[in-house]
């Protein structure tokens, strides 16, 4: 009985090890940043949920977390014998740091927001991470070292934008997939075992070819594999296999800065920007007989203008805030407004286990919202604990019952597991 009983708890421990989810990726494995997670808490106390562990040595940066095996991914901004260096930490459940590797010079300009954007993306034993000076870098995520890497701006000829590199590296298959932009190219495909290009994309007739801030966006439609990419001037679906363009629409603000990624639904494609000229739109998309795809806009609503910090489809609404700080829902078929509430200004988004997880960027506060397509309803907040310079806009991550958190050079792990 003894023997039944110790070989019963190993089994429920492997077992349990085995289907702990992973979050390899910006947004996750769907791309639609919901996490897989169930019997999350339905309401903190005042103070928040338990806070298990803080670490501060990561140094200064906007990217969140991936996941792949139990072990945390990050990036930040770190100064090594009197240089800026874009590292990447390998960190374990507990907080404690297993390797660091760098990827190149970091952004040292502190008035463009000295500090790393790109989050990591794992697939199988390899790491990718693209720097904001255009360094992509493919490493061992055991060990941290590196097995190639090579600047994508540099070889291409791209323009820096104003605010630096904010995308990340997108795996699909034996590809990594960069954006460029400038005067010839506007994306990239990099063989992810060798880093030689695979494909390049020529840009579309914009005025504005720069790229934009927006990571590139996979989604299946009539048999294609299309990845939306975005110049500063317009926004392009790509074979994501060959790199041809299926097709382009003219897309540009005021400030020609466009950091969201679109949603995708039952050939729908909604996008959303910021500034003056921005909003959102939802496009129709019928596939034409030589492979090529028409887009057709359906509706545009102006006020639904999104700047970065994330938007969430759930059901037929769309949540998230816009640019006056206002925290809003939108009909994701119709462009019908649902609600617009002050709240803690703008912030970035997470939804899991019905419930939407919100960071504002300016003053560490934590919210839990109930997705009410008409009202506002907000359930519980609290703040983070340590004061730190800087902006939040690393976007929140909850999986297997933690919630993590990261302002400056902090990471947060909370326990938002209910009982």
């Amino acid at each position: 009985m003894r023997h039944f009983f110790c070989t019963l708890v190993a089994v429920l421990f492997l077992t349990s090890q085995l289907f702990a989810a992973d979050w390899p990726v910006f947004h996750g494995p769907n791309g639609d940043n919901k996490s897989p997670d169930t019997g999350m808490l339905k309401k903190w106390s005042p103070d928040g949920p338990k806070l298990l562990w803080t670490i501060d040595y990561i140094g200064h940066g906007f990217s969140s977390v991936s996941i792949s095996e139990g072990k945390l991914y990050i990036t930040g901004n770190v100064q090594r014998d009197g240089k800026e260096l874009s590292m990447i930490f390998c960190i374990n459940k507990d907080g404690k740091k297993i390797w660091e590797n760098d990827n190149g010079p970091g952004q040292p300009d502190k008035q463009r927001y000295a500090a790393t954007r790109g989050t990591p993306h794992i697939d199988g034993e390899f790491l990718y991470d693209i720097s904001a000076v255009g360094e992509v870098g493919c490493f061992n995520k055991k060990t941290g070292e590196k097995i190639w890497n090579r600047n994508v701006m540099t070889d291409y000829n791209g323009p820096i934008p104003w605010w630096f590199l904010g995308h990340m590296p997108v795996v699909d298959g034996d590809n990594v997939i960069c954006m460029v932009g400038g005067p010839k190219t506007l994306a990239v495909a990099l063989d992810k075992r060798t880093g030689k290009t695979v494909w390049e994309s020529p840009v579309a007739d914009s005025p504005k070819p720069a790229t934009g801030y927006t990571t590139p966006y996979l989604f299946d439609f009539e048999g294609i594999r299309v990845v939306v990419v975005m110049s500063q001037g317009s926004a392009e679906g790509l074979d994501a296999k060959t790199g041809k363009r299926l097709f382009a629409v003219p897309w540009s603000n005021k400030q020609n800065c466009h950091c969201a990624k679109p949603i995708y639904r039952n050939g729908n494609l909604l996008m959303t920007t910021a500034y003056e000229g921005g909003g959102s739109k939802l496009f129709k998309l019928t596939k034409n007989a030589d492979g090529t795809i028409t887009p057709t806009e359906m509706w545009y609503e102006p006020r639904f203008n999104h700047h970065h910090g994330g938007v969430i489809l759930v059901d037929d609404y769309v949540y998230g805030t816009v640019f006056d700080g206002s925290w809003c829902s939108i009909n994701f078929l119709t462009g019908e407004m649902g609600y617009k509430a002050r709240s803690i200004g703008s912030g970035s988004v997470h939804y899991a286990d019905g419930l939407i997880y919100g960071l504002s960027e300016s003053d560490q506060t934590v919210i839990l919202l109930k997705p009410e397509p008409k009202e506002y309803v907000e359930i519980s907040r609290f703040e983070l604990p340590n004061e730190a310079e800087g902006k939040s806009w690393a976007h929140p991550v909850v999986l297997n019952g933690k919630l993590y958190l990261r302002h400056a050079q902090y990471l947060y792990c909370y326990d938002v597991k209910a009982p």
